[in-house]
C-alpha cells in the first residue's frame, strides 16, 4: 500500500513500480488453494508456514482492496481483484476483531473502485455485521467500545465501521463508527498530544491504561481513522486529529522524542526514556503510510 501511495504521488518512480510487481506476485504465490495467504517465506523462497495468522491474511485482503481502488496499473488491478475474489469465501471465518475490520478495510475500498463487484457486498455486509454486533455487546456508558480491552490497531476498528458505511451506504455502522472514534479521541488525545495505549499492559476496562512502549502503527491508524471520520463528516476537527497523530512521529509526543529518521525510517516505538533506537520495517511502513496519507490531504 505504501508503494501505491508513493505511485499516487510519483507516478514515474520506476523503483516502486518494481517493487509494486513484486509484491503483488508475493501474494498471488502466498495464497492458498482456499483463497487464504502464508505468511512467511525464507531466502530460499521455501515457505516456512501452512498459513498466515488471522491479522496476515486480513492485511492481505486490505492490501488488494487498496490495490483494486489505487494501483496505477490495470493489470495489477485486475489480479487484486482475482486474488481477493478467491479469498471472498474464508473471510466470515475470520475470529477476531482486527482480522474482520483489515478485511472490511479491503472491501470497502475494492467497492469504492471503478468496477466495484457487486460480489464484494455480502462479505463487507457480514463483517460489518459482526463487529456491530460485538459492539452492541460490549458497549457501557463512557466505554462505547468493540472489546473489554484496547490492544493494538485500534483505531482501525472505527475506520472500518466508517469506510464500510460509505461502501454500503449504511448510517449505522456511521454511527458506531463516530461514536468508538470518539471514545477513543477521549484515550488517546491528551493535552493536545495524540497518546496510544501502550504495548506493556494495554487497556481493560475498570482499569489503568498502560502509556509506554507506545507502537508506531497506532499513531497511522489514528490519522486514517481520523481521514475516514473527516470524509463522513467535513468536520475539519478530525483533520486537525490527524495532523495531531501525524505529529506523534516528529517529537509531540509524551517525551518530545522524534520517531522519523531523516533516511525516511520511523523508529520502532517510545519507552519512557525515548524512542527506540531500532528502525524495523513495520515502523518505517507506519511512518510512511501516515505521511503519505496527510500529504494527500494538503491543502485541505
Amino acid at each position: 500500500m505504501v508503494v501505491i501511495a508513493r505511485l499516487r504521488a510519483v507516478p514515474d518512480d520506476e523503483d516502486a513500480k518494481a517493487l509494486g510487481a513484486t509484491y503483488l506476485h508475493f501474494l498471488k504465490e502466498a495464497q492458498r488453494a482456499d483463497g487464504l495467504f502464508r505468511n512467511f517465506r525464507s531466502a530460499d523462497r521455501a515457505w516456512l508456514d501452512e498459513l498466515g495468522s488471522e491479522d496476515s491474511c486480513g492485511r492481505a485482503v486490505w492490501a488488494l482492496g487498496y490495490g483494486l481502488r489505487f494501483a496505477p496499473d490495470p493489470r495489477w488491478r485486475a489480479e487484486c481483484a482475482r486474488l481477493l475474489d478467491k479469498a471472498l469465501p474464508s473471510l466470515a471465518g475470520f475470529a477476531h476483531l482486527r482480522a474482520r475490520a483489515f478485511s472490511m478495510l479491503g472491501l470497502a475500498h475494492a467497492l469504492e473502485s471503478e468496477a466495484p463487484p457487486e460480489s464484494f457486498c455480502k462479505p463487507l455486509q457480514h463483517l460489518a455485521g459482526t463487529l456491530a454486533a460485538a459492539y452492541d455487546a460490549e458497549r457501557r456508558t463512557g466505554w462505547e467500545w468493540f472489546d473489554d480491552h484496547l490492544t493494538y490497531d485500534n483505531a482501525r476498528l472505527p475506520e472500518a465501521m466508517l469506510r464500510a458505511s460509505h461502501a454500503l451506504g449504511d448510517e449505522r455502522l456511521r454511527a458506531i463508527g463516530l461514536e468508538a472514534l470518539t471514545f477513543y479521541e477521549h484515550v488517546t488525545l491528551l493535552e493536545e498530544r495524540f497518546v496510544p495505549i501502550g504495548s506493556n499492559g494495554w487497556y481493560w476496562r475498570g482499569r489503568e491504561r498502560a502509556f509506554f512502549a507506545q507502537q508506531p502503527l497506532e499513531a497511522t491508524a489514528m490519522i486514517d481513522a481520523e481521514l475516514a471520520a473527516f470524509d463522513a463528516t467535513a468536520d475539519r476537527r478530525h483533520l486537525q486529529n490527524a495532523y495531531v497523530a501525524l505529529e506523534w512521529f516528529l517529537g509531540r509526543n509524551t517525551v518530545g522524542a522524534v520517531l522519523a529518521h531523516p533516511s525516511g525510517g520511523g523508529r520502532d516505538g517510545l519507552e519512557e526514556h525515548g524512542a527506540s533506537s531500532n528502525m524495523g520495517a513495520e515502523s518505517t511502513l507506519a511512518y510512511l503510510a501516515a505521511a503519505y496519507a496527510m500529504a494527500e490531504r494538503e491543502g485541505a
